[in-house]
């Protein structure tokens, strides 16, 4: 039988490569975003705001997914508003879709910051390492935990089965999202290319020297396809990382040699990306023009306070993936790999030169 999936957030990174992933592997695919941007072109798509309940169940009339996909979240100004909004949107979306009986699996994609804290809190404790499925909840308000909440409750109402997929700093191919290491740093590292810019790793000591890991967006894409569609993994929380682990020192080396760029040797000063960054609107806007790129706007494409505050951190950060691997959930990437992949296919599409 096809599987029919409907993937909430999926112009987002993780939307995005979930979409095409489970479009090579067969699936019916429906896009719920609000805007109808930056799709595959074989995904269905589903235009509507998932605060507003009623225009959610109108957008939806005789779609029957099987499996939803919640991979979709808005940024409040405060935790409290963060729990409101992104619980308002998984409990909407899952009441629109889940009376008609058609939906068997649900997953929900949160993060690390089940383990490192909230915005407001972020990395500010010094929680154990490796990060564990079986760690308890950190005593703090935290929307991750609100969504799985909102997830549990609809599970024992509808009768679905669910996975939560807790993915390390994702890098991966979208365009507009606001979450992008990989978008963010091929734009610096264009940037220092054309300009004589210095290439500054703008975290910290402890990212600099520090072992850590990633999670290349196709991996996720995977992981969640496996979880969902593996009975053994139904009802768990599944942390979910590419299987390597580096240093940064390390891999500031090797992302300059992409560019063809000297990495700066670390001073042990912090030299954040909002900053090296600032003055570089209208630098790109003439690089676009010069080398006939698609995007003019550099604000489309980096997100220098996410990055910053991922390799700000001042504690470690490895995870792991024991759950999975023993339920057989056996891919492997390189997180070097995963980086050049990103580059090549930007500089393909014309989005850096």
């Amino acid at each position: 039988m096809e599987k029919t999936a409907l993937i909430a957030g999926v112009s987002g990174l993780v939307g995005n490569n979930l979409a095409q992933h489970l479009c090579s592997h067969g699936w019916k695919v429906f896009g719920l975003s609000r805007n109808g941007k930056h799709l595959p072109e074989e995904v269905n798509p589903v235009t509507a705001d998932m605060l507003n309940l009623s225009q959610l169940k109108e957008a939806l009339v005789g779609i029957e997914p099987s499996h939803i996909f919640f991979a979709s979240w808005l940024r409040q100004k405060t935790e409290k508003q963060n729990i409101e909004v992104n619980s308002s949107m998984i409990r909407n979306l899952l009441d629109a879709v889940c009376p008609s009986g058609s939906v068997e699996h649900v997953a929900l994609v949160t993060g690390l910051k089940h383990y490192l804290g909230p915005f407001e809190q972020y990395a500010k404790g010094t929680p154990p390492t490796p990060f564990k499925e079986s760690q308890p909840r950190l005593d703090t308000e935290n929307f991750y935990y609100a969504q799985e909440d909102a997830l549990f409750e609809a599970s024992r109402h509808y009768g679905f089965t669910w996975s939560v997929h807790r993915p390390h700093t994702l890098v991966g191919y979208a365009i507009g999202n606001a979450m992008n290491i990989g978008m963010t740093l091929a734009v610096f590292g264009a940037i220092c290319r054309e300009t004589g810019q210095p290439f500054h790793f703008p975290g910290s000591a402890t990212q600099w020297n520090g072992l850590t890991d990633m999670t290349d967006a196709r991996q996720l894409a995977s992981h969640v396809e496996w979880a969902a569609l593996t009975p053994a993994a139904h009802n768990q929380a599944l942390n979910v990382i590419n299987g390597d682990i580096f240093r940064w020192k390390w891999m500031w080396e090797r992302l300059a040699a992409w560019f063809d760029i000297a990495a700066v040797p670390f001073s042990g000063e912090i030299f954040p990306l909002e900053q090296q960054l600032a003055e570089c609107a209208s630098i790109w806007t003439d690089m676009a023009a010069k080398h006939d790129l698609k995007i003019d706007d550099i604000n489309q494409l980096v997100s220098c306070w996410h990055t910053d505050a991922d390799l700000g951190r001042g504690i470690e950060c490895v995870t792991d993936m024991t759950r999975s691997r023993l339920l057989g959930f056996d891919p492997y990437r390189s997180t070097e790999a995963s980086f050049y992949d990103l580059f090549e296919r930007l500089r393909q599409e014309r989005i850096i030169p």
